[in-house]
């Protein structure tokens, strides 16, 4: 076996990542900054109602995930993996410059948080292709005995996007701007920072190369269709499974928890910021290494770590977490939580990929995933939100427990998909 990689295959991977980054940047600046546009697109009131209708905002963009898991994943299996991953990008840009010029709800009334979710809609629809897709590509561009590490980039740049959204906050936070012209106008660079990324990422996906197991396949009649894809039903029930609790989780420890953090944990939005950038980077430099760890000890092991760990003790820290003094031991116990969830997300876009062959593996990889992100990861700010507003917030740690113990069950009897891989089916 050659274990090797060439220079097509790394820039292939590098290029890959890098757009994979600008559109998850542009899908997270939307939550980082959600603190301080939520005012400007809901009529004034309780700062919790403001985001509420954020949060249900986002959950909505959830929605056309699944649409665009089938819509790109089509495109990807039938046209190309580089050509869906260019159209992708084109639209989350459009996406995040209509959020950077649309009116306060003070200045156009209802029609505000009208365009605001369409802009979401549309970033919902890009990266719910964006996931399949690119899951696909860097799982065939990858070496065989190499597949979970150079898979594990996708979440390295996942969270690397948001890492820069975050960035960039603390940046406005620290130097740049006031508190009320963060509120009043300063959200808005974001989002225009997003659109002008989105621009480098087109560029450099023009110019990936296409993967060898796609151009194999392309004499196929049958490729990229929903009835080639339920050929599969074990598969796809496989990933919705070890889909749910661990999407539950990434984004209750990612995304909402500068919420969390600000409204629970009572730490000032800069605090939040600090506690959430710090671990998230961390978090992104551990992907590598479990998905090396993966291609030793193979997929299964980790997934149960997560599995068990995540049921154990999801209660016992977002307890902890909900009564920290302070913002260090805030950190400790977000990046106790954040280690225990990388068992799922160093690997998850590998395990995924080997389940289908070439002709329905962006598909197989991009829907079903969007389908179970839409009802779990969508949904967890709004589920949180809601139980804090109803004051039951508790109710919600046992909720994201259910759900992993539910995935547990899903990870014990899989069989080990580096083992069984379909991507060995693969021309070489």
């Amino acid at each position: 076996m050659n274990t090797t990689i060439s220079p097509r295959r790394l820039k292939a991977i590098l290029g890959g990542s890098v757009g994979n980054l600008v559109e998850w940047y542009d899908w997270y600046a939307y939550s980082a900054f959600s603190l301080y546009f939520s005012a400007s697109f809901f009529p004034k009131g309780n700062a919790t109602a403001q985001l509420l209708n954020t949060a249900g905002i986002f959950a909505l963009g959830f929605l056309m995930r699944p649409v665009g898991g089938w819509v790109f994943g089509r495109i990807a299996d039938q046209i190309g993996r580089k050509r869906s991953m260019t159209l992708s990008v084109l639209l989350m840009s459009m996406g995040s410059l209509l959020i950077a010029l649309t009116p306060t709800y003070q200045t156009i009334g209802i029609v505000a948080p009208i365009l605001l979710l369409l802009a979401r809609l549309l970033q919902g629809l890009s990266v719910g292709g964006e996931y399949g897709v690119s899951a696909t590509y860097l799982s065939e561009m990858a070496t065989p005995d190499r597949r979970g590490f150079y898979s594990s980039f996708q979440y390295v740049t996942l969270i690397g996007g948001q890492l820069i959204a975050l960035g960039i906050q603390l940046i406005l936070q620290k130097l740049l701007l006031t508190e009320e012209e963060l509120h009043a106008w300063g959200w808005r660079i974001p989002f225009v920072i997003g659109a002008l990324l989105s621009v480098v990422a087109l560029y450099l996906r023009q110019h990936l190369d296409e993967t060898h197991a796609f151009e194999a396949q392309q004499a196929k009649k049958e490729k990229g269709t929903l009835n080639e894809l339920l050929q599969h039903p074990k598969a796809l029930l496989t990933v919705v499974g070890l889909t749910a609790g661990g999407t539950l989780a990434f984004y209750t420890y990612t995304t909402y928890m500068q919420k969390f953090l600000v409204n629970t944990v009572h730490l000032t939005k800069g605090q939040s910021t600090l506690v959430s950038f710090l671990s998230l980077l961390i978090f992104a430099s551990l992907q590598p290494l479990f998905g090396l760890l993966s291609d030793k000890i193979g997929r299964r092991p980790l997934l149960l770590g997560f599995g068990v760990f995540g049921t154990l003790g999801t209660v016992p820290l977002l307890t902890a977490l909900s009564h920290a003094s302070g913002q260090w031991e805030a950190f400790f116990i977000l990046l106790a939580a954040l280690i225990i969830v990388s068992g799922y997300t160093s690997i998850n876009a590998v395990v995924k990929a080997e389940l289908f062959p070439a002709e329905v593996r962006a598909l197989g990889v991009g829907l079903p995933y969007a389908l179970a992100v839409a009802v779990f990861g969508g949904t967890a700010e709004y589920i949180a939100l809601w139980f804090k507003n109803e004051g039951h917030e508790s109710y919600f740690y046992w909720y994201i427990t259910a759900a992993i113990a539910a995935s547990l069950l899903v990870y014990v009897f899989m069989s080990e998909t580096k083992r069984t891989s379909k991507l060995n089916q693969d021309p070489a």
